[in-house]
Parts: C-alpha cells; structure tokens; sequence
C-alpha cells in the first residue's frame, strides 16, 4: 500500500499543478508574459525552481535526510519488541528483566535525538532559503521597471516579499521533510509486516486505487481554491492600503461606512474561499481513513482466518505484533493525506515569489559613463502617450537647453511640465523620438552613472523611515559636515538642532513628525548634497510658506550656479531668475523666451501672467 500510496501522491500533484498560470496572473495583474505551466509540468518541475534557494545546502539536507531516516526506522521496532516480549518473556519466561527497559530507553533515545537534528536542520534549510528568495526579490524589485509598479500595487508587492515567502518556504519544506520521514516510516512498517507475514500485507495495496482518486480530486480543487484566496487576500491589503493613506480625505468626505462595507464585502468573499479550502482540506483526512480502515479489517478478518485454520503458523507474539505494525500504519497516512495542503499553499505562495522575479524585468540600459555631465539637455520630436486610447502627454517636443542654464516650465495643469523633466532620470519612457544628455541618448547611458548626473525636488515629497542623515545623504557616503552644511542651506538646521538627537533622529513613516515645508526643505537638503550637474525642482517651493520659500529660493540660487536648472514652476517668485521660460499647453511647446520678453509680446506666458496663474500664495 505505501508504494502505490506515495505514487499516488506525486501522480497525482503532477496533474493538479497543471493550472493554467496566465489565467491566475492576469486575475492578480501580474505578469503579461508569465512562465506557462504546460500540461506535462509537474512538481519535480516546479520544485526545481525553487532549487537556488532551498536546495544549495546539500550537506544539511543529507542530515536533514539522515535523521529523518534513522528516526523512520525506529518506528517498526517498537511492534517488533511485542514479539519476543510476549513469545519468551510471558510465554516461556526466558527473557532477562533488565533487557526491555535498556532496548525501550535505548530505543527512545535514538529516536529523540534523530528528530531534534531533523528539525533543527529542516529550520536551517527554511530560514536560509527565505533570506536567500526574499534579497533575490528585493534585488530585483530596485532594479524593476518602473512599470511593474504600476501594473501591481504596493500592499501586493510587500505582501509576496514578506508573508508569501515566509509562509510557502515554511510549508513546503516541512512538508517536503514530514513525506520522506512518514514516506520512510511506510516503508519501514510495510517491510517488517512483509516479513512476518507477506500474504496479509498484500491486501493492504487494495487500497492504493481509492487513496489516489480521492487526494487527486481533493488536492485539484485545493490549489484552484488557494489561488483565489491569494488573490482576495491582495484585494483586502490594498484597500487597508489605500484608507491609511487616504485615512484624512475619507473622514473628511465622510467616506468612512462606506469604506468599511467595501472592506466588509471583500473580507466574506476571503471567508467564503477560507471555509470552502478548510472542506476541502478536512474532507480529505475522513476519506482517506475510511478507505484505510476498510483495508485494515479485511486484513484483521484474513489474519482471524489463517489462525482459526493454523495456516500461517504464527505465534500469539507474532500476530499482536503484526496488529500493532498495522495500527502504526494509520498516523503516517493521515499525515500524508494531510500533506497535500501544505504543499498546495507553499508552491502557490513561493510561486507568486518566483513569478515576480520573471516579472521585475530589469530597466534596459546602456554602457556610457562620466565623472560629472556638462549638463546639455536636448529634446527632439519626443512624443509620450501612456495608452492607445489616451491623449498624448507630449507631442512633438524638440528643446535644448545649454550648460547652466535656468529653463522654467510654464503652463496650466496637465501641460505635461512634469512629464517633459521626469524623462530625463527615465522614469517616463518616449514614445517616440529621443532625449540626450550631452548629445548622448539617455538609453545609451549607464542608468546608475545618468541618474548620478541629476537632483531632483518634486512636489511629492517622500522620505525613508531612517534618520534625517540618512535621508539627506540618501546612496551616498555619510559626511556629518556636509550634511549640517546641506542642512543650513535649506533653512531647516535650526529645526533638526531642536530634535532629540540632531540630525541623527529617526523621522518615522514619510517624515511625519515634519510639517510639510519642513519636509520639503529636507528634499531641498537632499539634491544640495547630491551636488549633480543636472538639478529638476518640480514645484519645488509649492509647500512653503513666504518666509520659508524666501530663505530657501535664496539658497536655491547659490545651488543653481553652475547648474543646469530645469524647474516646473507654479508662481511667479520660482522663475524670476530663469534665464529662459518655455510655455507648454497640451503638450506642446508653444512660447520661450526672456521673462521680459515673452511679456512684451503679448502671448500665452503674458495671459497666464495676467490671469494670475502663480500669484496665488499658499494658506
């Protein structure tokens, strides 16, 4: 029975693994190019994806391994010591006292510590494992293209790099571990019942059918019902997600009893697929030993019938013996009916980590490097569209800006100001025509050497949860004085002065012990230290208030020197030193020239002028 019984176990995974993969991934707005899951996929397969992490270790594998087997092989002794106890020890009184308990404390002994080096070794193997899948993950999660980080949301990411890993890797090795040690104490059991009696150990492989059609069934409807969990599961993170970042607007809009039956309606559909998944799983347990219990009394009844008849010789010893080895059947193979669930959820949750390593396709890049750019910037015929069915973003824009020079962008909200500058780092791709540094296209660049050319202040202000020194020296080398000087010139050392431990203070999520001029002056600190040739201030004054932005357009202008400065602007005191200004509308450029210039010509930059698009000063 054991044989065919673990047959079953991987026949059937073979099949039940065989899910459709693109389905599943585009229910989770994964990958557009997944890995297919062929019809001839099986769990040899499977697992051998997960061989770089888990399976290197071959040294602890083979104890992990060893011990398990050596503790399997215990198991078929302790019926075996009924034998002799009950034929010499009661019967003809000739086995000495001190024997059994030496053989059973002995017996024990080699038992528990077989299953200590087991478990220790199985915790070796899962915890390396994870934190060799979780830094390949992460890895590639800083190397992505950005638009894997539109295409997935951040409660989706953070939950397959933090809890899919740590439970999958869990679940699968102990279960990989709990098939060889129950595998092998099967195989123990049956050999010692072989041997006494080969005839009665037949009748138990009558079972084998039963066994496999049942964890086929069950196991297929399992990983289908697990999938969907795993998906529901994201879709209950994301909108915890959204209302603690949109926790002020939903209050404000009284959206709270609405949010909460959204949340309400998508936690029992997870309950639902919860329930159906514990059937499933607990049905099978029931079966299972039902249909082993049916193959245990017909092996009783035959064993009844050999005696009554003197066929098959064996003593009273013999037959308890062979009774208590069958009995011992039972535990491992509840054990192995049960194993299919940890299976099913660890390959599904460590899939979802290895089908995000297929999807975090690295950003393309190109070779070029220098110490320090000169900062010439050219456009030529770019065009940007996000989607087929969208209004182009930019549409046939060709600008060049010289070394140094101050270029303001101007233009009403959705002019594509933003989109323009945030092309340069390559957070944007073109559609069509090209970008160049230097003359150099950007994707003939080294992206790590281009993006060490550019500073960037936006209006989106985002700060890690480290100290004020680590953000301001955010990828560089720490240098206590250039900090505080970065610091002074973005008028905020007299604030970090006054925290707990100076610049060494840990700012919490985003800064939020910061107000959020005092966040964006820390920006501000940021790009001063960075000192790149390139610096894009993308309505980098917005949160400040009058005598902040005073003090802090000051120290602008002493970084601006001998820069190339591109700045969004959104109010007239950002732009009055700009060399050039370049009015865009829908896209397009439609006016540049001198401040003064542009006034005394009457056009776009003088009507926003006089509508008084940037006067307005913040509350």
């Amino acid at each position: 029975m054991t044989i065919e019984f673990m047959k079953s176990v991987i026949v059937h995974r073979r099949n039940d693994f065989s899910l459709d993969k693109t389905a599943f991934l585009t229910i989770h707005g994964m990958s557009q190019n997944p890995v297919q899951s062929s019809p001839a996929a099986n769990i040899r397969e499977r697992l051998r994806r997960l061989t770089p992490y888990f399976g290197s270790q071959k040294g602890i594998w083979a104890v992990a391994v060893l011990a398990t087997l050596v503790g399997a092989l215990t198991e078929p002794m302790i019926p075996a010591l009924f034998q002799p106890l009950l034929d010499k020890g009661f019967s003809e009184n000739k086995l000495p006292l001190w024997i059994i308990p030496a053989v059973v404390v002995g017996l024990f002994a080699v038992r528990g510590l077989a299953n200590f080096v087991a478990q220790y070794a199985l915790s070796r193997i899962t915890n390396d494992g994870m934190e060799k899948l979780r830094s390949r993950l992460f890895s590639q999660l800083m190397k992505a293209d950005l638009s894997l980080f539109s295409k997935q949301s951040a409660s989706t990411l953070s939950n397959t790099i933090v809890y899919e890993v740590q439970t999958g890797a869990a679940q699968l090795v102990t279960a990989v571990i709990a098939l060889t040690r129950d595998g092998f104490t099967l195989i123990a059991l049956l050999s010692y019942l072989m041997w006494l009696n080969w005839k009665l150990t037949l009748l138990v492989f009558t079972v084998a059918p039963g066994l496999s059609w049942i964890m086929k069934a069950l196991s297929r409807r399992l990983y289908k019902l697990t999938k969907e969990s795993q998906n529901a599961t994201d879709n209950l993170a994301y909108v915890v997600e959204e209302n603690v970042l949109a926790h002020r607007v939903v209050r404000l809009q009284g959206g709270q009893e609405h949010q909460v039956a959204r949340f309400k309606q998508l936690a029992l559909v997870l309950r639902r697929l919860a329930l159906k998944s514990t059937v499933a799983s607990a049905a099978m347990t029931p079966l299972t030993q039902m249909v082993a219990a049916l193959s245990l009394s017909m092996v009783l009844v035959m064993a009844l019938y050999q005696s009554q008849n003197g066929a098959s010789g064996a003593t009273v010893g013999g037959f308890v013996a062979f009774i208590t080895a069958m009995l011992m059947l039972i535990a491992p193979i509840k054990r192995l009916t049960e194993i299919s669930n940890p299976i099913t959820r660890g390959l599904a949750a460590l899939e979802r980590g290895l089908n995000l390593i297929d999807d975090a396709q690295e950003e393309t890049q190109g070779r070029h490097t220098t110490a320090r750019a000169q900062g010439a910037v050219t456009w030529t015929n770019v065009h940007v569209q996000f989607s087929a069915d969208s209004q182009p973003a930019l549409s046939g824009i060709s600008l060049h800006v010289k070394p140094g020079e101050t270029v303001a962008l101007v233009g009403t909200s959705g002019a594509g100001k933003s989109t323009l500058v945030q092309l340069l780092p390559r957070f944007v791709q073109p559609s069509a025509g090209t970008v160049a540094l230097d003359g150099i296209p950007l994707e003939d660049w080294s992206l790590s050497n281009l993006r060490e050319q550019i500073a960037m202040v936006s209006q989106d202000v985002i700060m890690l949860n480290d100290t004020v020194a680590a953000n301001v020296c955010l990828g560089q080398n720490a240098d206590r004085a250039r900090i505080q000087a970065s610091l002074e010139a973005a008028n905020l050392w007299a604030h970090v002065q006054q925290m707990p431990q100076g610049m060494d203070t840990v700012l919490g999520h985003n800064a939020s012990e910061l107000s959020g001029g005092q966040r964006q002056r820390l920006a501000i600190a940021r790009a001063v230290y960075k000192d790149a040739p390139l610096l894009i201030l993308d309505e980098a004054t917005s949160a400040l208030d009058n005598e902040s932005e005073r003090s802090v357009q000051e120290a602008l202008q002493k970084l601006m020197q001998g820069r190339t400065t591109l700045i969004v602007a959104h109010r007239l005191s950002t732009i009055e030193h700009a060399d050039r200004v370049v009015v865009m509308e829908k896209g397009q450029v439609v006016e540049q020239g001198a401040p003064a210039e542009l006034l005394a010509r009457g056009g776009a930059y003088a009507r926003l002028h006089h509508r008084g698009e940037w006067t307005s000063e913040p509350q």
